[in-house]
C-alpha cells in the first residue's frame, strides 16, 4: 500500500469540482477550470445586499444639470452593471458606472425613485445631503 489511508473509508479518490467526476476520469479544460475558479472567487466576494448600506446624492452639473449619485456599494461585493440596468429602468434614464470610484450615476434628480428600488432589491438607504 502506497498511501496512508488505502484500503480504509478515508480513502477517497479526489473528485474534479467542476464535473463531479474522479480526477483521473476529469474532461474539463483548463480554460473551463480557469473560469469555474475565477466565478467561485467572484461569489466569494459577494455580500448580500441586507448588510450593505447605498448612500444617495444628487449633484449638480454644469449647466444646470443634476445627477442622482449611489456611493457605498463596492464592484466587489456587487454586480454593480446590474443593480445600474434596475434603477436605470425605474427611472426611465440614463447613467453609468464607475467602478474604481463604486459609483454608479443615474441622470437627473430621481433620489425618491432610487431609494425605493434599492430598498426593494434589499439594500439599507441612507440620504446623503
Amino acid at each position: 500500500m502506497t498511501r496512508l489511508f488505502a484500503g480504509t473509508p478515508f480513502d477517497i479518490p479526489p473528485e474534479c469540482e467542476d464535473c463531479g467526476k474522479p480526477e483521473s476520469e476529469c474532461v474539463c479544460t483548463p480554460e473551463e477550470k480557469a473560469q469555474a475558479e475565477a466565478k467561485r472567487k467572484r461569489d466569494a466576494d459577494r455580500l448580500p445586499p441586507e448588510k450593505q448600506t447605498a448612500r444617495i446624492s444628487v449633484q449638480k452639473r454644469k449647466g444646470g444639470r443634476k445627477a442622482t449619485v449611489v456611493e457605498g456599494l463596492t464592484a466587489k461585493a456587487n454586480d454593480l452593471a446590474d443593480v445600474l440596468t434596475r434603477l436605470q429602468a425605474a427611472c426611465g434614464s440614463g447613467g453609468t458606472v464607475k467602478p474604481k470610484q463604486d459609483l454608479i450615476e443615474i441622470q437627473g434628480d430621481h433620489t425618491d425613485t432610487v431609494r425605493k428600488t434599492l430598498a426593494e432589491i434589499g439594500f439599507k438607504v441612507k440620504p446623503t445631503r
